[in-house]
């Protein structure tokens, strides 16, 4: 199924093909599997090719999981000012295996620049009047290929097309879930503002724009049984958060595209030509292996009984007259490996390919045919610091936009006592890029000698508000901070 021709067909706008081309490009690096390049072919002569795979680093994947685990990871703290909202919050994240799929799902973003959260409600009971009297809020991770765009402003999608892929009895289907902002008018005509809607389409997956089933047919197909032609949310509010790399989008001609872009989308070329240098590091220890060419008459013994096991490679029979001249019975080649010259180029390409996508220098390093990540702590001034807290700014905004979602649909499911303006703080885990023990001991100092507050100081390194550490902070005897 041609996704924009049924877009076209249905008179939806958004992004060019062309950059959904280079999402499928940035996958393919990142599963070390790019046409063209890792498989290709080598002319042998008279009009003969031979298939063949090149050999991967997979450095691209390496990139993607470390800045995940620099991103979020499960010493990543979440803190919600109003009790029960959070444990209802932590609930429904618990309940989506968030602590696993989010980190999962800040890989494949730092892949292929742009993932989305959805929340919703199922089992849903409704009341005569048509409001919600009980539900349960789930969670739906969607991948940057099967986010649509349809408007934004200033770089923040407003409304989207998300697309989910189903299998039914061997047939295909795609649910198109649009989220969209339409005027609400009250019964006098009175302008009430804007309100999130949600259209649901189901479509047979096949050629072309594919064949749209009616809701009626929803219904025989278990997955999408039960599933509303439309949804009005009545909040202003998306029910939807869109997370990225907190890179520019230079890849498309449009400058006003609000999808992000592959933490190694302007490195292609680097891992190029790093999966070229590996291949021919791997290929020189194929060609370059010992070889011991062998007379006809040493390969059998007087009785006629094999001397050497036909299956060990190492010697290979040459004609009866090539020893003529030496008088040799063997021959011995040893051919010399241009180890060095191979993992120094390697080097070279991993300190700037680690470089470009903000990683700083040194960060990895090829030792006996493997890749090392540097352990060492990274001062605050560094290039991986700096491009981390970075990132940590529009992931920080897009985890709180996801929290509050939660609360909403909550609120709707009938749980009138979640407090949606609740505050909440996410405190991100720096203790890989960032000495925690030496900044934890300065700390100390400051409230030693009063310039940071005892509460300040319990916010800051358990997670909690101000107001809350404040409360929790024990009796101290006179002259004793620590």
């Amino acid at each position: 199924m041609n996704i924009f021709t049924y877009f076209k067909k249905k008179g939806i706008d958004t992004l060019d093909p062309s950059f959904y081309s280079k999402i499928t490009m940035w996958d393919s690096w990142y599963r070390s599997d790019v046409k063209k390049f890792h498989w290709y072919r080598v002319y042998r002569g008279a009009s003969n090719y031979t298939r063949c795979h090149r050999k991967s680093l997979g450095m691209a994947k390496k990139l993607c999981e470390d800045i995940s685990d620099l991103l979020l990871n499960e010493k990543v703290k979440i803190t919600i000012k109003d009790p029960v909202t959070e444990a209802f919050v932590k609930g429904v994240l618990e309940e989506a295996n968030f602590t696993v799929q989010g980190n999962e799902y800040q890989e494949r973003k730092a892949a292929c620049g742009t993932v989305a959260y959805v929340p919703y409600l199922t089992n849903m009971i409704i009341a005569k009047d048509g409001s919600v009297v009980s539900a349960d809020v789930k969670l739906d991770y969607v991948v940057a290929r099967n986010i649509f765009p349809t408007a934004w402003e200033r770089s923040r999608i407003t409304e989207c097309i998300f697309v989910f892929e189903k299998t039914y009895k061997r047939k295909k289907y795609a649910q198109f879930q649009h989220h969209k902002r339409e005027k609400m008018i009250g019964e006098d005509g009175e302008d009430l503002g804007f309100q999130y809607v949600i259209e649901n389409s189901v479509v047979l997956a096949s050629d072309g724009a594919g064949k749209e089933l009616t809701p009626a047919q929803w219904d025989e197909i278990p997955c999408f049984s039960g599933l509303a032609e439309r949804v009005e949310t009545g909040s202003a509010k998306p029910q939807f958060v869109i997370d990225r790399l907190n890179i520019v989008n230079n890849v498309d001609e449009d400058d006003t595209n609000p999808m992000g872009v592959s933490i190694f989308a302007n490195s292609v070329d680097v891992l190029a030509k790093l999966d070229l240098e590996y291949d021919s590091y791997s290929n020189e220890f194929t060609l370059g292996r010992k070889r011991i060419f062998v007379a006809p008459e040493m390969l059998a013994d007087a009785d006629g009984s094999q001397v050497f096991d036909p299956d060990d490679s190492v010697f290979y029979q040459l004609p009866e007259d090539f020893f003529k001249e030496s008088h040799e019975a063997m021959h011995e080649v040893n051919m010399s490996l241009r180890v060095q010259e191979h993992e120094q180029a390697i080097n070279n390409d991993l300190n700037l390919l680690s470089f470009k996508c903000g990683f700083g220098t040194q960060c990895y390093r090829f030792e006996k045919g493997a890749i090392v990540t540097a352990t060492q702590v990274i001062s605050e001034n560094s290039d991986m610091y700096r491009n981390v807290k970075k990132h940590e700014i529009i992931l920080n905004q897009a985890l709180i936009d996801l929290i509050r979602a939660i609360i909403r649909l909550g609120r709707t499911a009938g749980m009138t006592a979640l407090v949606e303006d609740t505050d909440i703080t996410i405190d991100f885990d720096d203790s890989i890029i960032v000495d925690k023990q030496t900044e934890r001991q300065e700390d100390r100092q400051d409230v030693a000698i009063g310039v940071m507050g005892l509460p300040e100081y319990r916010a800051k390194w358990y997670g909690e508000t101000e107001e809350a550490a404040a409360a929790r902070l024990p009796e101290q005897s006179p002259g004793v901070l620590f």
